[in-house]
């Protein structure tokens, strides 16, 4: 059972809007670092079905680029995070206003 390309491609869809909605309208850090890892799943979905539909690897190299490239962004953002709560005591990210001195 295959299943079609545009069923996949909707679904990406699909993550994708509620990854941008999560970034768009949530205030913890955590919920928002989520957002942007369903994000990248759903852009992840796309290439791999673009591939499969054209018979190509190019798409799932790219994959693996961006996994990498989320494996770094976990590292960073959650020492970030981490940080950041240990000296304000808070993930609402309304209230972080460290940067904007």
């Amino acid at each position: 059972m295959v299943v079609p390309l545009y069923h996949v491609l909707a679904f990406a869809g699909l993550l994708f809007t509620i990854g941008v909605l999560g970034v768009l309208f949530r205030r913890s850090a955590i919920i928002v670092f989520m957002s942007v890892e369903i994000m990248l799943n759903a852009v992840n979905l796309a290439f791999i079905a673009f591939s499969r539909y054209h018979g190509d690897v190019n798409g799932q190299v790219f994959v693996f680029f961006i996994m990498t490239l989320a494996a770094a962004e976990v590292a960073v953002g959650l020492a970030i995070i981490i940080s950041l709560y240990r000296n304000l005591r808070t993930s609402d990210i309304s209230e972080i206003r460290l940067m904007k001195h």
